[in-house]
């Protein structure tokens, strides 16, 4: 009885859990409650949800799990997870990287943009001459060419 009070009070809700703890806790307790009706599971699961990842999955143009698939939302959650830590990761990598280019020998000279240029590879294709483009004659010989025929017939 306490497992669905916890479940249908407004207390239960992702706060400081990871996505992974916040699943393994929701579905120990709907467990434990006897729920098992699709719709059910996934409005209590989407209501605990952080808010930033319910809005994400609600509003995808494509994909959205079904509001009666309580695995696909199960699934997107990860996804979503998965994708915020990842970003997360490149952005920390971003804000640690020196925001001004160190000078060497080679790019005291050169402005800061070109300094910050990748290197070039060499062109490995060979590049054709274009084709001159085939003659389309003259607008006015189309229009020569229609008034020279007899008028049809009405």
């Amino acid at each position: 009885m306490d497992t669905i009070n916890v479940l249908e009070g407004t207390s239960y809700h992702q706060e400081g859990w990871t996505v992974d703890d916040y699943l393994d806790n929701f579905q120990a307790l709907v467990s434990n409650a006897g729920y098992m009706d699709p719709w059910t599971l996934v409005v209590k699961f989407r209501r605990g949800l952080w808010l930033d990842i319910q809005n994400q999955i609600s509003t995808m143009p494509y994909g959205r799990p079904a509001n009666n698939d309580p695995n696909a939302w199960y699934r997107a959650v990860q996804r979503i997870d998965q994708a915020c830590l990842t970003n997360k990761a490149f952005q920390s990598v971003l804000c640690s990287a020196p925001s001004t280019p160190t000078k060497t020998a080679s790019t005291q000279s050169l402005p800061l943009s070109i300094a910050r240029l990748p290197p070039v590879l060499p062109l490995l294709v060979t590049l054709k001459p274009l084709l001159p483009a085939p003659s389309m004659g003259v607008s006015m010989d189309i229009d020569a060419t229609w008034k020279a025929r007899p008028p049809l017939p009405p």
